[in-house]
């Protein structure tokens, strides 16, 4: 490739996914004022934002404040939004090859993690990736329905997500009221008979995942108090070596608060939270939906490479309980045409280049975020990431290495509008986010969505021009 980036011949780069990762790849793309570039952003929702929208807790609107500076990002003249349009059914990867001098996948993890033990897949057993887009209006997920008319609910997992969970399943109707949680969650959470959630951990409250915030906020839930067992904070051999060596200052801050969880009363709070340590699902039971879940006891060992393993004993213990939402952990999909590992969950790639069967990186094919580095990280992680990505493109895009191509500035407009794709730009975007905004003010929200894919396509035709 030669003569891309002046104003005659702009260097055209499609980034496949709208979430972070994505943004923060056209925000550095389009830095580059000595380079002329045009972004087209494509993804498979009419809305843009990926998790910061559909996956963020509502109660937590600051982290999605971050969404201004994406908004930053669109606003740029080089930069077009294409909503609505899903590689492998409206076009192909191999024919958006060839419309982009580039292209850069950055479409997440949307799949979730199973467990692989007896009765995952009983009424009751979900995946977090489920629940929370459920009641973030999640179109794919808005008519989703789940039986919260038992009084226990098991999460298994030790990260951020679920500890949402659990504050999502314990908030009053008044605190979820002020949030943009999808009505139908909102009713269904007011209406639900769950009292007790109880979260899982394999490994010891020195490992656990969390964020420092994410378990202070535990113990300031309104209506439930906060559980732990005082064993389980207790510092065996395994646990001082972890301390003294691999620990670092969320995890020791982590236990401290889980060691005060321990010495806690509790206050007579209607509802209660349990962090339940050293625990390994062995086996979900019931008589045609869920009703119990087995557990294994753990304990604490170091492999001779230092590292803090847990391994399964003997002793095992049954919860009793209606609902088992496993969170542990998110994956990535493939898509024909792309390469894919599938063990890893990953699009393989050395540095942001994609990399071929061969091993070789493929010309034009560039990664970032989850489907790059696996579900790691926070949002602003994916800063980083996606620097790193866009140095490596142009980078190779400086040294003639891009493909030998003509892509003209309407190939994937003229290609969606022959096909009838229904496609939201960036305009019927806006139309969607301030009806949601109006609807939202009526009732002291911050936004009221709209959870159908219909009723966001005709709030996007109204004032749009997708």
């Amino acid at each position: 490739m030669s003569g891309r980036g002046d104003s005659d011949t702009p260097l055209r780069v499609a980034i496949v996914g709208s979430g972070p990762a994505g943004f923060y790849a056209a925000e550095a793309l389009l830095s580059h004022p000595e380079i002329e570039i045009t972004v087209d952003m494509i993804d498979r929702l009419p809305t843009p934002f990926g998790l910061v929208r559909a996956g963020v807790a509502p109660d937590h609107p600051k982290i999605k404040s971050v969404i201004k500076r994406y908004e930053r990002t669109a606003g740029h003249d080089a930069y077009r939004f294409f909503g609505h349009v899903t590689i492998g059914r409206d076009v192909a990867a191999t024919e958006l090859a060839g419309l982009y001098d580039a292209i850069v996948w950055a479409y997440g993890a949307g799949a979730d993690r199973r467990l692989g033990i007896p009765g995952e897949d009983l009424p009751g057993s979900h995946a977090a990736t489920e629940f929370v887009a459920w009641y973030n209006g999640h179109p794919d997920y808005a008519d989703r329905r789940f039986d919260l008319g038992c009084e226990r609910v098991v999460v298994i997992g030790n990260g951020n997500v679920a500890a949402d969970l659990a504050r999502m399943l314990l908030l009053p109707r008044d605190e979820l009221e002020v949030t943009d949680t999808a009505d139908h969650a909102i009713e269904a959470l007011a209406r639900s008979r769950v009292r007790e959630v109880v979260i899982l951990g394999r490994r010891g409250p020195a490992q656990a995942a969390f964020t420092n915030p994410e378990v202070r906020e535990l113990g300031e839930l309104t209506d439930a108090d906060v559980l732990v067992d005082p064993a389980a904070v207790e510092i065996d051999d395994a646990t001082a070596a972890f301390l003294e060596s691999d620990a670092d200052v969320t995890n020791r801050k982590n236990l401290e608060m889980f060691t005060a969880f321990a010495g806690r009363k509790p206050t007579g709070k209607p509802k209660r939270v349990e962090l339940r340590f050293l625990r390994t699902p062995l086996e979900i039971g019931g008589d045609g939906r869920v009703e119990r879940l087995i557990v294994a006891v753990n304990e604490l060992h170091r492999d001779d490479d230092g590292s803090i393993r847990s391994r399964t004993t003997d002793a095992t213990e049954t919860i009793e309980c209606g609902m088992v939402l496993r969170s542990i952990g998110y994956l990535g999909t493939g898509i024909d045409g792309v390469p894919y590992d599938a063990e890893a969950g990953i699009i393989p790639n050395e540095r942001g280049r994609v990399l071929g069967d061969d091993g070789e990186p493929l010309a034009g094919q560039y990664v970032v975020g989850w489907i790059k580095r696996g579900p790691s990280g926070v949002i602003g992680t994916n800063k980083k990431d996606a620097q790193e990505t866009i140095e490596s493109l142009l980078e190779d895009a400086a040294g003639g290495l891009l493909p030998d191509r003509d892509p003209g500035p309407d190939g994937l407009a003229r290609l969606l509008a022959e096909r009838g794709v229904r496609f939201v730009e960036l305009d019927g975007w806006r139309a969607i986010d301030a009806l949601e905004q109006q609807r939202g003010a009526v009732s002291g929200r911050p936004r009221v969505k709209l959870t159908a894919f219909e009723d966001l396509l005709e709030a996007a035709r109204k004032d749009g021009d997708g």
